[in-house]
């Protein structure tokens, strides 16, 4: 009996992990450059402390956190600084913690002029940071990323590439942080479309269906373990008839 209640609480503890997960989702259908997330689940076989003969019961475990990066759809914004990448490649910004990486496209420009995220985050260009001066008139981003203004070149945003995206780990102000110790390399093949911003790949509709189904099984599972119990219970109380 004891078993039932190991396997159903370690399942619980992941569908509770899920529903954070789902919600999570749910909450930046509207952020730009977010890419939707599930959680991953294993079993593994493991000894309860309490089980005497040495057996072992298959726990269902959380296997941590998978990202789709397909394509969001992209708006138009009309803004000078919005950009979109229509592709499979990165911004690259620098932050106080080192080297980020990002879809999301809002950028500014700092009172010195930089080019930067929403948070300050300095953008980088093919050499360093970019830095463009309004005086010289309008802003215009090529398609490589080259930014111009008076028909002069002034600077390129740079974009690059993961051959493995699954090295990248979600971080603060809807960055990305490289784990690996494998260094991105210039993606020449993804197109950068000014006045744009890239939505959320969030459907909605499929992860409010999916709630639902992780609450249904949620409460499955809770009266399974009720059942266990009272199964346990009846049992003692026969036995003390018995006797």
């Amino acid at each position: 009996m004891e078993n039932t209640l190991y396997i159903s609480l370690s399942r619980q503890m992941t569908l509770r992990r899920e529903m954070d997960v789902i919600a999570n989702n749910i909450a930046n259908a509207d952020t730009t450059g977010f890419k939707v997330e599930s959680l991953m689940v294993r079993t593994e076989a493991q000894a309860p402390a309490r089980m005497s003969d040495g057996g072992k019961v298959k726990f269902v475990l959380d296997d941590g956190v998978a990202r789709d990066f397909t394509q969001g759809s992209l708006r138009q914004t009309g803004g000078d600084f919005d950009l979109a990448i229509e592709g499979k490649g990165f911004f690259q910004v620098t932050t106080g913690a080192g080297d980020r990486f990002t879809r999301d496209g809002r950028f500014t420009l700092s009172p010195e002029g930089k080019l930067t995220t929403q948070a300050g985050d300095p953008v980088m260009g093919d050499g360093g940071e970019i830095v463009l001066d309004l005086n010289r008139g309008p802003v215009a981003v090529a398609a490589d990323g080259t930014i111009s203004q008076a028909g002069e070149r002034v600077g390129k945003v740079q974009v690059f590439l993961f051959d493995d995206r699954s090295v990248l780990a979600k971080d603060q102000n809807n960055l990305l942080k490289n784990t690996s110790n494998a260094a991105p390399v210039a993606d020449t093949a993804s197109r950068v479309r000014q006045g744009m911003l890239e939505g959320s790949n969030v459907n909605p509709i499929l992860q409010i269906t999916r709630m639902i189904e992780v609450s249904r099984a949620y409460e499955s599972v809770v009266r399974t373990m009720e059942n266990t119990s009272d199964l346990s219970r009846r049992a003692v109380e026969r036995l003390g008839r018995v006797a």
